[in-house]
């Protein structure tokens, strides 16, 4: 069965269920399914060659994610021609859902580490050409941090805003020939690692 879909305007999700998750949870398909995301459509061949691995490997991953609903075939190829698409804009999750399903955690807390890990190779790759980049860009570009005190429930209403925020500015310089495609990333963590919240504080 197919996780369900979300919607946030006009982008659709998937929300990750136990098996999703765990398919999910590896190197080549996380790469696989981000790069139909950023750039569109593509076969099995140029995923490989722009992946830096094999067609056979990368079209047996393909499969694993079109099996629960991350990428669908467009229809507009055949055979090793295939033409493989995202199947929706962005995925999401909650802890919640695989509480007590050890293999499910195990492959979340992979996966969320894997995207730090890719955060941090993109941006050094950008740090090592900023040089190249006129002066106005890498002043938007960068990045920035802020400490607050909140509850759970109050970050969870940030979160909730700063979704709509981006949802806002996603199109905003389309057609205009300055604009360029920007990644934006935001993370929230407790700073007090060692003041867990108890039972009696969360009530």
């Amino acid at each position: 069965m197919t996780p369900p879909r979300t919607k946030i305007g006009d982008l659709t999700g998937l929300r990750l269920d136990a098996a999703a998750v765990k398919v999910l949870a590896h190197p080549l398909r996380s790469r696989l399914l981000s790069a139909l995301r950023i750039d569109g459509p593509a076969t099995a061949t140029d995923l490989a060659t722009r992946l830096a691995t094999n067609s056979g490997a990368t079209s047996y991953h393909l499969r694993k994610l079109e099996s629960v609903g991350l990428v669908s075939d467009t229809g507009e190829g055949e055979g090793k021609r295939r033409l493989w698409q995202a199947a929706t804009d962005f995925h999401t999750w909650a802890d919640s859902d695989f509480a007590g399903d050890e293999d499910s955690e195990s492959a979340l807390n992979w996966l969320v580490r894997d995207y730090a890990r890719h955060f941090s190779e993109k941006f050094e790759q950008w740090l090592d050409v900023q040089e190249t980049w006129p002066v106005d860009w890498r002043e938007a570009a960068g990045m920035s941090d802020a400490i607050i005190v909140a509850t759970a429930d109050q970050i969870e209403q940030l979160k909730v805003e700063l979704d709509e925020l981006m949802l806002k500015y996603r199109r905003v310089g389309q057609g205009n020939p300055r604009a360029r495609r920007m990644a934006v990333y935001y993370a929230a963590y407790p700073l007090d690692l060692d003041r867990v919240p108890t039972g009696k504080e969360q009530s």
